[in-house]
């Protein structure tokens, strides 16, 4: 059975229960730099996943012992991480999305649990298991992004449901598997599906009463996207009219994937939320030409508008399935000198990349596993016609071949050289942490319709 392992420490009393300043962010803000809580999914803004927390060390790790457990009594994958505010854990289970609060002074005591009735239908759509990747905390409420798309705000002190608002609908392939993110005075969540024609999408919900503040979407007309065409840079360029629907055949923009199920980070002296885009759909590349943008992108929006300032697309056309979700990791560095506001991400296609979170000029994109052969490598050259796309290598391309031809020997597989287990980074030493995979694939696609609700995948792989 699936278990939750609890190693108890002092923490320090529940902040959020004494009286919240006037700001809630500022309260959030506050649990957040507050070593002995865990107050964000990430453990702050950045992304970091970092800790100050010194009591455990390499010199008595070894004599740590299970003070208790936990389970949900749920069989499938667990991939949400628990927050700790004052001397309550919160936690949430794969399908049904159970919520739990559990007292840290009484050996993780039930203090409450919420469980939510959602139409088992939507077990089929989710993609890969039933998986929930946990809830956030602000204003004295927790934060659940359901199954079935519900975005449900929970009263902390008792979990009484404040509001809930559907996001999406199950019965088109959307589901939610991400945790919300609490920035500001806004909740933010995005949508599965990519492998069932969803088109992907992020949604900025009002904290206070659920009501959507904006909505933008990875693919189609700028109205849906968000994108000025004037004044939305990609490598220092405006993105021009159209960027989106231009790079697609007819309609298809409009099953086009670019899921948001990923980590969300946010600069609040920028006000930019920062995210990835998964894969287009379908994954048989034959059938939709072009760049298929904004597909395995990385985009910074404002918080308050959802306007897009920049986006970087990593792997136009994407002919692997290299879903671009991971998250983005924000860190202050002096380079040559100057001070420069960094995002460094590092992508399934096993690149890593670091940009100018402020302007999206791109300063680093370089191979993190040496054996990645899809591409030679991303052009730098700020004065050749492909700046800044991968050098993608004939031999193992999935369109060359068309359908039915099985490409062989592509490395890194679809599973990505990293997959959506984040990365940390230490401001102490000053290195990124990235838990790596080093597998190759077999890819053949094959010609898939698209039916709502259906799987829409069109290729065969073998890893």
């Amino acid at each position: 059975m699936k278990k939750i392992l609890v190693v108890t420490t002092s923490v320090l009393g529940f902040l959020a229960m004494q009286g919240l300043p006037v700001r809630a962010d500022d309260a959030l803000e506050a649990l957040i730099k507050d070593p002995k809580q865990w107050a964000s999914p990430t453990g702050n803004d950045a992304n970091t996943r970092y800790s100050t927390l010194n009591q455990i060390t390499a010199a008595n790790v070894k004599k740590l012992q299970a003070s208790w457990t936990f389970s949900t009594g749920v069989l499938r994958g667990h991939e949400g991480q628990p927050l700790v505010i004052g001397d309550v854990m919160y936690l949430s289970a794969p399908f049904p999305n159970t919520v739990y609060a559990l007292d840290l002074n009484n050996d993780g005591k039930i203090l409450w649990t919420y469980e939510p009735r959602q139409d088992p239908n939507v077990i089929p759509i989710m993609c890969c298991d039933t998986v929930n990747r946990g809830v956030a905390y602000a204003d004295g409420k927790i934060f659940l992004h359901q199954a079935d798309t519900t975005l449900v705000a929970l009263d902390a002190k008792t979990g009484k449901v404040v509001w809930s608002k559907m996001d999406g609908e199950a019965g088109k392939g959307q589901s939610g598997t991400d945790a919300p993110f609490v920035f500001g005075d806004k909740v933010l969540v995005g949508v599965s599906g990519g492998e069932f024609g969803v088109r992907g999408w992020v949604s900025a919900y009002n904290m206070k009463d659920g009501s959507l503040a904006w909505r933008g979407y990875s693919e189609g007309p700028d109205s849906d996207t968000l994108i000025d065409p004037e004044k939305t840079m990609s490598l220092g360029k405006p993105v021009g009219k159209d960027s989106s629907t231009s790079t697609w055949q007819g309609d298809e923009w409009k099953i086009g994937g670019g899921a948001t199920w990923g980590w969300y980070s946010y600069d609040p002296a920028l006000n930019l939320v920062y995210y990835g885009s998964g894969n287009p759909s379908t994954w048989n590349p034959v059938q939709r030409p072009g760049d298929n943008r904004w597909s395995m992108s990385i985009w910074a929006r404002d918080l308050n508008t959802g306007k897009v300032k920049w986006i970087y697309q990593m792997t136009p056309h994407d002919e692997w399935d290299f879903d671009g979700v991971n998250e983005m990791i924000l860190t202050d560095q002096d380079i040559d000198g100057k001070p420069r506001k960094l995002l460094t991400h590092f992508d399934r296609n096993g690149f890593g990349y670091t940009l100018d979170r402020g302007t999206g000029e791109l300063l680093v994109a370089e191979k993190f596993d040496p054996v990645v052969n899809w591409a030679t490598k991303v052009d730098m050259d700020k004065s050749s016609k492909t700046y800044g796309r991968p050098l993608v290598v004939d031999a193992y391309s999935t369109q060359h071949g068309g359908e039915d031809h099985n490409s062989q020997g592509i490395c890194p597989a679809a599973l990505g050289t990293k997959d959506e287990q984040p990365a940390a980074y230490s401001p102490e030493t000053q290195l990124f942490y990235v838990p790596t995979n080093h597998v190759c694939m077999d890819y053949e696609p094959y010609k898939v319709a698209y039916t709502a609700g259906q799987a829409y995948v069109g290729a065969a792989v073998a890893m």
